[in-house]
């Protein structure tokens, strides 16, 4: 066993979601590992959002329990996730448009300067955007500028801010909810590089992605989820595109999706 498949950073045990009577999410299992990309997969409706804004902190679960580094954890908020390491880009990027990139990079986490000028509420504007550029020059998209206001950037931009946001956390855990859904050929490309380097650096992602082979190109694993419950739970490599088409779908079925073991709470 690899030292990775032993030292999961967050895991979800049997979580579930209901909205008075709907089931949006049921017994689902997932851990989450250093050095790893997990893609979540599955048809529109199926749980993924559901189950990213749990493991964020943005939803409470109606049921199972979240660990963090072995330890049992209640996510209050995002921010909260964000204090324990969890770093995320929602599908609506959770933005503030009327502010700058730094601004929104640094939003809700401002450094304050040092000392009594810090106690007064001062902040560390050359320190912020210093962190900025560096996580922006990390993403390689072009932005017209760090004190440009987002309201007046493209989609490919402002999802090049919530990507840098996410690095400049420097969270041991990214969620990406469709990173390349508003941006080109080109600007997929880099946030695909990026991805790698994340993983190569020892954070543990979870992607969610329509774009099935960009899913197998940089995943590790691939959970798939149908109807708000795990279907699959299936290595990447050995595995197509067609064979997770196959899981979406229901033409395929893995009577024992990958349950969460005991290395994996510790």
């Amino acid at each position: 066993m690899t030292p990775a498949l032993a030292d999961p950073v967050l895991v979800g045990t049997d979580l579930g979601k209901r909205y008075g009577a709907i089931e949006a999410l049921a017994g689902v299992d997932i851990a989450l590992r250093r050095g790893e990309v997990t893609s979540l997969c599955g048809d529109n409706g199926a749980g993924k959002s559901t189950l990213v804004k749990i493991l964020s902190g943005a939803s409470a679960p109606t049921t199972g329990t979240l660990r963090i580094n072995g330890e049992a954890v209640r996510l209050r908020s995002p921010h909260h996730g964000q204090q324990v390491g969890i770093q995320t880009v929602f599908q609506d990027l959770g933005l503030a448009p009327h502010l700058t990139v730094t601004e929104n990079v640094f939003l809700g986490r401002e450094i304050p300067r040092p000392g009594v000028l810090g106690k007064l509420g001062m902040l560390d504007r050359k320190a912020m955007r210093a962190a900025t550029a560096d996580a922006v020059e990390q993403v390689k998209i072009n932005l017209p500028g760090l004190n440009h206001l987002v309201e007046s950037m493209s989609g490919g931009q402002r999802q090049a801010v919530a990507v840098s946001r996410t690095i400049a956390g420097q969270g041991s855990v990214v969620l990406l909810d469709e990173p390349t859904a508003a941006l080109g050929v080109q600007e997929t490309d880099r946030v695909a590089a990026l991805i790698t380097r994340l993983r190569e650096s020892g954070v543990a992602v979870l992607m969610i992605s329509h774009d099935l082979p960009m899913v197998m190109q940089l995943s590790t694993r691939v959970v798939i989820l149908r109807h708000g419950r795990k279907v699959g739970d299936i290595d990447a490599a050995g595995h197509t595109v067609d064979d997770v088409i196959g899981y979406i779908t229901g033409h395929r079925v893995d009577d024992h999706p990958r349950q969460i073991s005991p290395e994996e709470t510790p």
